[in-house]
């Protein structure tokens, strides 16, 4: 057999081939297109069912005035639970926390507003939904323009090391799990050092501050509430967390505030007004027989 016989015989099993695929398949697509089926739909929705939770966006690109909406399904639906829905904008600050209610198809749908302050700023922001545990989770990313750019961050303190936070005008030492701090400050007000975080999930904070920046330690708020699952040992603090906190303030009997170069200029101001006062009018702390 030479070769022009050979590919002769390749082609025509080639075309008997084609001839028999064919109309198999156009039968297929004609029977899901008659049916008043999109082939492309259906390879959605089985994606969907083998998916534990997928969430998706109706476009990608928004402005400071639009709103999102946002649809998901669940693979199995876990009774008590429900969706868990945290925003986070560019700058790693919490921006919408939500409970969603999963229907009995096993989807779920809502819609967020990008008007308000939270949303001011341009850049991307992660949407995440979490069904019961952070195994069963998705997320899906949102563009933000027309708004005001993000800030330019600030650069930690270099008296501190990473481990440790600015507060008070000392470096507290501290170590976080399952979030991060975003910002750490005194509050001479209240006696009290406020911690800033943006969780996503539950975790633990523990703060060891001196002596020197905040004296007996007897209570933390988590989001402003009374919060018990907390291990105070001297000025050693150790807060359990739930996903989502934004805010933790450990309370003391006293805070030690910090003084700027303001509060240091009024002050030598005065003393230098009181020394001023003293030697022109001879004042004395001696009374006058």
């Amino acid at each position: 057999m030479n070769f022009r016989t050979t590919y002769i015989i390749i082609a025509i099993l080639a075309i008997v081939t084609t001839i028999s695929i064919a109309p198999i398949y156009a039968a297929h697509v004609t029977g899901l297109i008659a049916g008043g089926e999109d082939p492309s739909e259906l390879a959605r929705m089985q994606i969907m069912a083998e998916m534990p939770i997928l969430i998706a966006s109706d476009a990608e690109t928004y402005d400071h005035d639009s709103t999102i909406f946002l649809e998901g399904h669940v693979s199995t639906i876990r009774e008590g639970f429900q969706i868990a829905l945290v925003v986070v904008s560019p700058l790693g600050n919490v921006v919408t926390i939500d409970q969603l209610e999963v229907d009995n198809d096993g989807t779920f749908s809502t819609t967020l507003n990008t008007g308000g302050n939270l949303w001011k700023y341009d850049g991307t922001y992660k949407i995440t939904v979490q069904y019961g545990n952070s195994a069963i989770s998705d997320r899906v990313f949102v563009e933000l323009t027309g708004g005001i750019s993000q800030p330019t961050p600030t650069p930690p303190s270099a008296r501190c090391n990473t481990d440790e936070l600015s507060v008070g005008g000392g470096c507290v030492p501290f170590s976080i799990s399952g979030s991060t701090v975003s910002s750490a400050w005194a509050n001479t007000k209240d006696n009290s050092i406020v911690v800033s975080l943006s969780s996503l999930e539950p975790g633990t904070l523990t703060v060891s501050p001196s002596s020197d920046v905040i004296r007996g330690i007897f209570m933390v708020l988590v989001d402003g509430e009374e919060w018990d699952d907390v291990e105070i040992a001297g000025n050693d603090v150790t807060v359990m967390f739930p996903a989502g906190t934004e805010k933790i303030e450990i309370i003391g009997t006293f805070v030690i505030p910090e003084f700027g170069t303001i509060a240091l200029m009024i002050l030598a101001v005065a003393i230098i007004s009181i020394i001023a006062v003293s030697a022109k009018t001879r004042l004395s702390i001696t009374p006058k027989l």
